[in-house]
């Protein structure tokens, strides 16, 4: 089941260090954090920590915080790092009882997930009655440009496009980049709303968050990133 995470392990440390790139640093944190403060949630599963990064930030923020990915070598760091539990195990099957969180956090990890049923299927299992799901991903059409420059062409005045294919498919990316070399999925909107309305969430929120801090127009004329927010119906304590 290895998606190249193993052996890219070294060279993402190296790349995100501790405070994150530009993508969590100044787009997806801030709008991220506020949404976990809000939840009213306890207890959260960061599903795909990695080297515990947003574990750590939501444990700062109160939260009692367990964190779960399948790379040794990035667990290894976030255990160094401390801020929260970390266990080695798989999206796909949580080695959790059902209702144990009040949240569940896929922060930029459903893009590494093969079978994205059986991962949403298995964090709605793990989550209390009226507990929720907040998920941070690649918008589809930049998992769907073409890999070379980032996507992007230009015209013979200069003009800027990219490129985009297969946007309606569901296939995986071999990303290389900076000594990387892993296995995303691209995967249209549509298929991501399918899936989680189909494990019988409801949707409470949704974003394509503006750069802040050190805004970069690119990020800004197009949404690179967005996120949602869904929740497990029933009636429960305080999650």
């Amino acid at each position: 089941m290895d998606n190249g995470w193993n052996r890219s392990a070294e060279a993402w440390l190296a790349l995100i260090g501790e405070e994150g790139d530009f993508s969590r640093k100044h787009v997806l944190d801030a709008p991220m954090l506020k949404r976990v403060t809000q939840s009213g949630a306890r207890t959260v599963l960061d599903v795909g920590c990695g080297e515990g990064r947003f574990c750590r930030m939501m444990a700062e923020a109160g939260l009692a915080v367990m964190g779960i990915d399948p790379t040794a070598g990035l667990l290894e760091v976030a255990r160094a790092r401390g801020g929260a539990q970390y266990v080695e195990g798989w999206a796909e099957a949580l080695p959790f009882e059902a209702g144990t969180f009040g949240l569940v956090v896929f922060y930029l990890s459903l893009i590494d997930i093969k079978n994205l049923e059986a991962a949403v299927a298995q964090a709605a299992r793990v989550l209390r009655p009226s507990g929720r799901i907040l998920v941070g991903n690649l918008n589809a059409w930049i998992t769907a440009s073409q890999t070379k420059s980032d996507g992007w062409t230009r015209d013979e005045d200069g003009s800027a496009a990219m490129v985009i294919d297969r946007y309606l498919d569901d296939y995986p990316i071999d990303a290389r980049w900076a000594g990387m070399d892993i296995v995303n999925w691209h995967r249209p909107l549509s298929r991501y709303m399918q899936v989680f309305l189909k494990a019988g969430l409801q949707l409470l929120h949704f974003d394509e968050p503006r750069s802040h801090g050190a805004p970069e127009r690119r990020y800004d004329c197009a949404p690179y990133l967005y996120l949602m927010e869904w929740q497990k119906p029933g009636l429960g304590p305080t999650p």
